[in-house]
């Protein structure tokens, strides 16, 4: 039995690994291999050019901007995200008292329902949904800041070069914030109730309890979820694509954007290929950093 283990673990593992090899590493591989060439895409003819694509490419202003995008959205879309995931988590789970006991908050499983709503809708639909939204004639933003008479914040939305990040920004943390509630209400589930009694009965206030005691609790979820939201932020593609393809100004372009300009309306998919490459290294460097900041020792519930 013992011997016979091995070629029944190969029979499941090696189909499974033949096919991640064919349709996830050698596409990675064929892309490095592009990187260094001038293929334009429409013929095979291409000339091997070595590292000029990278050389050019730190170059290019237009993909700094995009980067310089990508790095705001990896700051600020996992902090906000992850900030108010967990205040609305904690709301739910242990916002409500019954007598002298902790419990959450009355009809929390409506709420998490209400949050979770944008993860089944697609990609697609919210970037169209928002983008109607912030239509500056017929939207209900401008609407609805009509109706009440401020017409004055009324604005160009996404056709001001000045607020279009921020918006496309808002609906991103919008999109994502619903999951993160939900899993951080699974994760603050398993915290004994008698540690916030025990915190309820001391004084402790509801922003203490969360910072001191839920947050260093849940402190692995916290870290996976920096992990996926910087993921997310470092792609950015579909929403931006969508609401604003980069515009106005390029204001709201990010390195997905650009690759994907450069590929499909230049015709370089060489010098596409470099910029996938280089936010391939990006995107890998920041999750190893990302959990190198965050790793601390476990805690252990008696």
């Amino acid at each position: 039995m013992k011997h016979g283990k091995y070629p029944l673990l190969a029979a499941f593992l090696l189909p499974a690994l033949g096919l991640y090899g064919v349709f996830v590493l050698a596409p990675y591989a064929q892309a490095f291999l592009i990187a260094m060439t001038d293929a334009s895409g429409l013929s095979n003819r291409y000339k091997f050019v070595g590292l000029d694509n990278f050389v050019a490419l730190f170059k290019d202003e237009y993909f700094r901007n995009a980067l310089w995008h990508n790095a705001l959205l990896l700051v600020l879309l996992p902090a906000i995200t992850i900030l108010l995931g967990l205040f609305l988590a904690s709301l739910l789970n242990v916002g409500g008292t019954s007598k002298r006991a902790v419990s959450g908050l009355r009809g929390s499983g409506f709420y998490k329902i209400i949050y979770f709503v944008p993860q089944v809708l697609s990609v697609a639909v919210i970037g169209v949904l928002w983008k109607e939204i912030y239509n500056p004639r017929s939207g209900i933003l401008n609407s609805g800041l009509r109706a009440v008479g401020l017409d004055s914040f009324a604005g160009d939305n996404l056709g001001n070069p000045d607020m279009a990040f921020w918006l496309v920004l808002a609906v991103m943390v919008w999109a994502n914030v619903g999951f993160y509630v939900v899993l951080f209400g699974a994760a603050m589930s398993s915290i004994p109730r008698d540690i916030y009694e025990a915190a309820a009965l001391d004084g402790t206030s509801r922003w203490t309890t969360l910072f001191r005691i839920t947050l260093p609790l849940v402190w692995d979820t916290v870290q996976v979820a920096w992990v996926y939201l910087a993921v997310i932020a470092l792609d950015g593609f579909a929403i931006v694509q969508i609401m604003t393809r980069g515009g106005p100004n390029f204001s709201t372009d990010v390195a997905g954007q650009r690759m994907y300009d450069t590929a499909f309306t230049d015709s370089r998919f060489g010098m596409a290929s470099a910029m996938g490459v280089v936010l391939f290294f990006f995107t890998l460097s920041v999750t190893l950093v990302a959990l190198r900041l965050t790793k601390r020792e476990r805690i252990e519930l008696a």
